[in-house]
């Protein structure tokens, strides 16, 4: 997937221009913020699952060379054979070459992110293998000229259902349809075929598990179980080095609070706990299972200020109430991952000056961090990211010199008092009949689209001072 973070502001404006869009988005709180809401409720012990979450999450990330290779020894022990790879593209290299290994002619995918980052359908189509998209929203996508995904746990929620419809009337030559059922149901029909005559099943892994060599994989749908349990010889799980838990026991513990953040419900449809190849007594399950332990960037995080990140569930709640991401969706942010999440990882992983918008693409309201199942303070690591890059001298011009004058001014107390009662008067008198500034001179970003109420008239030392 091709990285275009840099044209947040443009594409940004696009998407508040966009009412289609608009409309779909509201979708995200009437359906996972109240739903997360709802389900949240149902735990007496929330707050001390978050901690005892995020706690487990960083016992494994500060220990994460032993647990990788502890994991590694017990999937191996199954019979699975588990690979490393340090770079994106050196992850789909080895996805290619097991493909190939196996004389592979198509690849059924369920949803993965880490398999975005590795661009992965567009090095096997470039290697002669098709790949086949089998979670409902990422068929969608891929039909529609491989259009990426918006968000990490609902892909397709920029669209209606009208446009599916068509889409989907399009691509299948078929009647239009517009009953909710009656889609699925075709879209079952088409990707049944591709399900009974695959050879491979490529997945995404939400948590790996050290003491058992598993995989855990999470969805709605059931499409996980037809990538791995039925017709493909080859599984290959495809997923992030910091996906790694100790235990089964941290993972009961995760579990608890992932479906309910992601998509408010208590449990998700289907939950898999897959461990090695088929045994000669078995019947389902593949011939062959590979892990790709993808690096990417990760480990360029740990030990470092940016650590706790690495400690990512992937549910998408703070998304999902981010009022920027609510009004812009996801594609805005220009990678694989949106919203206050993407805002920190992509510059992570990409470098800060490849993704200069993204750390000032938030309000700092502190909802992301307040929704977080597992604690991680989005707010401070983006104020981190932006102090990052006003060091590295990568901010507009005009920010350093009006930086250094409120500095000057800051530590001159006097200097201050008189600065900030002469502020007040005049943004007062600048003020309408409705006590409002339409215009402000340098802060034309912000007027040019809302109005800021006048002060009161006297500034906070003054009236401190008489109170």
């Amino acid at each position: 997937m091709q990285i275009q973070s840099m044209h947040f502001k443009a594409r940004a404006g696009h998407k508040l221009a966009d009412l289609r869009l608009q409309q779909n988005l509201k979708k995200l709180s009437t359906k996972f913020v109240t739903g997360r809401a709802s389900a949240i409720a149902e735990l007496d012990d929330f707050e001390a699952t978050r901690d005892a979450a995020a706690d487990r999450r960083m016992r494994a990330i500060e220990n994460l060379d032993v647990w990788l290779s502890t994991f590694e020894k017990e999937a191996t022990r199954r019979g699975a054979t588990v690979l490393y790879a340090e770079t994106a593209e050196e992850a789909s290299r080895l996805v290619v070459e097991i493909a190939r290994k196996h004389e592979v002619k198509k690849v059924i995918k369920s949803k993965s992110m880490v398999s975005e980052e590795m661009a992965l359908n567009s090095a096997l189509e470039a290697a002669g293998i098709t790949p086949i998209e089998t979670d409902l929203g990422e068929y969608i996508l891929q039909i529609n000229d491989n259009e990426p995904p918006s968000h990490i746990i609902a892909p397709v929620i920029h669209k209606d259902k009208e446009e599916i419809a068509e889409l989907f009337s399009r691509i299948h030559k078929k009647p239009l349809l517009t009953d909710i059922p009656e889609m699925t149901r075709e879209a079952r029909e088409v990707l049944r075929t591709h399900f009974l005559s695959a050879d491979m099943g490529v997945t995404g892994g939400n948590f790996i598990i050290a003491e058992s060599g598993s995989v855990a994989v999470v969805t709605n749908e059931g499409n996980e179980g037809m990538c791995t349990v039925m017709p493909p010889k080859v599984h290959v799980v495809v997923t992030g080095i910091e996906k790694v838990l100790p235990t089964l026991s941290d993972l009961a513990t995760i579990m608890r609070l992932l479906p309910r953040s992601a998509t408010g419900q208590s449990i998700s449809n289907y939950f898999s706990l897959l461990t090695g190849p088929r045994a000669q007594d078995e019947q389902d399950g593949p011939e062959h299972m590979y892990f790709v332990l993808v690096d990417a960037g990760r480990t360029s995080l740990v030990g470092t200020e940016f650590e706790e990140m690495l400690r990512c569930i992937r549910c998408g709640a703070c998304m999902n109430h981010c009022p920027v991401y609510q009004k812009i969706g996801g594609h805005s942010y220009g990678w694989v991952y949106p919203g206050p999440m993407g805002s920190v990882l992509t510059p992570s992983y990409v470098g800060v000056e490849n993704a200069m918008d993204l750390p000032q693409a938030s309000t700092l309201c502190g909802e992301c961090h307040v929704v977080c199942p597992v604690k991680i303070p989005l707010p401070d690591l983006l104020r981190k990211l932006r102090e990052k890059q006003f060091k590295k001298g990568l901010r507009p011009v005009f920010e350093y010199v009006a930086f250094g004058i409120w500095a000057f001014v800051a530590k001159r107390p006097k200097l201050y008092r008189i600065a900030t009662q002469i502020a007040t008067r005049l943004m007062r008198a600048m003020g309408n009949e409705k006590g409002l500034i339409a215009t402000l001179p340098m802060a034309g970003g912000w007027t040019a689209h809302r109005d800021m109420p006048v002060p009161a008239g006297k500034t906070f030392r003054e009236l401190n001072k008489h109170r």
